[in-house]
């Protein structure tokens, strides 16, 4: 009924279509174990089922909530209508202080503790390292 030509492009096409769909599917599950999803105090106080991947909580530092020992510093995230503690073994950032905006990337303990592996300090838009002040300040 076909030609031999039209049977070998036809399986040069599938053959293509195949090796697409396989590739395409290697790269999204590849990422997926790269995705970390970021949440709200108030998100997860309202999650049905605690799960063991890595997640990112973001929110502002309570006021007078930062206790430093001497392995580990224990704060709360609140997004000014739920609050999570935190606890982080490591160096903070510079930007990281009370009444500021943090993202702690790390492991749910349970709805309300949470252990961070790595603390993200946001700023706002207006805002400029010290180093740059100065020099700008003494032209």
């Amino acid at each position: 009924m076909y030609g031999k030509k039209v049977k070998l492009r036809l399986l040069f096409i599938v053959i293509i279509l195949i090796t697409l769909v396989l590739t395409t599917f290697l790269i999204l599950k590849s990422l997926e174990e790269n995705v970390v999803y970021f949440q709200s105090p108030t998100e997860i106080k309202s999650l049905m089922e605690l799960d063991n991947n890595k997640i990112r909580i973001g929110g502002m530092v309570k006021e007078n909530s930062i206790i430093i020992n001497s392995k580990e510093v224990n704060f709360i995230i609140t997004d000014f209508k739920n609050e999570i503690n935190v606890s982080y073994s490591g160096a903070v950032p510079n930007l990281f202080s009370e009444g500021e905006g943090v993202v702690a990337e790390g492991f749910l303990k349970d709805r309300n503790f949470f252990y961070a592996t790595k603390i993200l300090a946001k700023h706002d838009e207006n805002y400029m390292p010290p180093e740059v002040k100065e020099a700008l300040g003494d032209k």
